[in-house]
């Protein structure tokens, strides 16, 4: 088998794995670092996802010939070889131009990361800044037509140089972000994705739905935020105040605004590698609010204790907080 031949076998089973529902973020991750890996898989990839539209039409048109690689991998996951031949058949036959034409451009992303506790400056080539936050990784490509973003994980701010004839777009999860000039931040956390907006204006795209149902579609301005969860986008009111909120991180602090202490300790625990945990229902649940240094997690943990009496344990593994020996909170 050639090397071409067994990197469309494997682009065939991702694409399969992908249709057949059965998909997790270990399974994105690893086919992120799959196609990250060279230009040719990401050619084979792209390609015959493109080509999956067309196969149909390819098999109306009585095509038979095609690699038996390829086959055997869509029949390996479940596909009828009928649709795995004019599946495959579109993407050799669309394929051919695009491998053997030597002037067509290469995508070649460069990867940002910020460890823990780490916030990072990027200077993208296009003029554009990107500031991460912690815990965040970022690839970056851009063609002459073209400037794509994938958050990978974590939490980026972006201010993007205008540039109509190339839109500047962020993938993260299941959604898309395209802006032409603005100031921005995006964060993912699993499969949910949020969107605050500074200045400017955005477009927020939900992925192609595999069951071929419309994907959604949000705009946001300036001072307005959107969060995503599955199918569904939640918009926040104009809300300058809000948006500051989320941005906080950018001046190393953390805010909050009657947020669980258990949503608030997950929050510091992306910052450290020393958690804080919440060890009974009764302290997760306290409601808090004001601004705190990200960086200063005991000064944290001691301000729960003077403030709501909570009984807090500081030690090198960990901080454990609890309303042991409280009697009323």
């Amino acid at each position: 088998m050639s090397r071409a031949e067994e990197t469309a076998d494997t682009a065939a089973a991702w694409i399969i794995r992908r249709e057949n529902g059965d998909w997790s973020d270990e399974d994105q991750a690893a086919l992120d670092a799959w196609l990250a890996a060279s230009d040719g898989n990401k050619a084979a990839y792209w390609r015959l996802k493109h080509s999956w539209k067309e196969a149909d039409r390819i098999g109306a048109l009585g095509i038979a010939a095609v690699p038996t690689a390829p086959r055997k991998a869509l029949a390996r996951y479940g596909m009828p070889v009928a649709l795995a031949a004019s599946l495959v058949a579109a993407f050799w036959i669309g394929a051919i131009p695009f491998l053997s034409e030597p002037s067509a451009p290469k995508l070649v992303a460069s990867t940002y990361k910020a460890g823990i506790g780490e916030r990072k400056d990027v200077a993208l080539a296009d003029g554009s800044h990107v500031e991460l936050n912690t815990r965040s990784v970022i690839r970056a490509a851009s063609t002459s037509g073209h400037r794509d973003i994938w958050l990978d994980e974590g939490e980026a701010y972006f201010e993007v140089k205008h540039d109509p004839r190339r839109p500047f777009v962020v993938h993260a999860g299941a959604r898309t972000v395209t802006v032409l000039g603005t100031k921005f931040s995006v964060r993912r956390d699993g499969g949910d994705v949020s969107v605050s907006v500074l200045e400017g204006r955005v477009r927020i795209d939900e992925n192609p739905a595999k069951d071929g149902r419309p994907a959604s579609t949000t705009t946001i301005t300036g001072g307005m935020s959107a969060i995503s969860e599955g199918r569904s986008t939640l918009v926040t009111q104009r809300s300058e105040e809000r948006v500051e909120s989320a941005l906080a991180w950018r001046d190393g602090m953390l805010s909050f605004d009657r947020t669980t202490l258990a949503d608030a300790a997950a929050e510091f625990n992306r910052y450290h590698r020393r958690p804080v945990i919440v060890t009974d229902p009764g302290a997760a649940g306290i409601r808090i609010g004001g601004t705190f240094q990200a960086s200063n997690v005991e000064a944290f943990a001691r301000l729960l204790r003077d403030a709501y009496g909570l009984h807090v344990e500081i030690a090198p593994d960990a901080i454990k907080i609890s309303s042991q020996g409280v009697t009323a909170l």
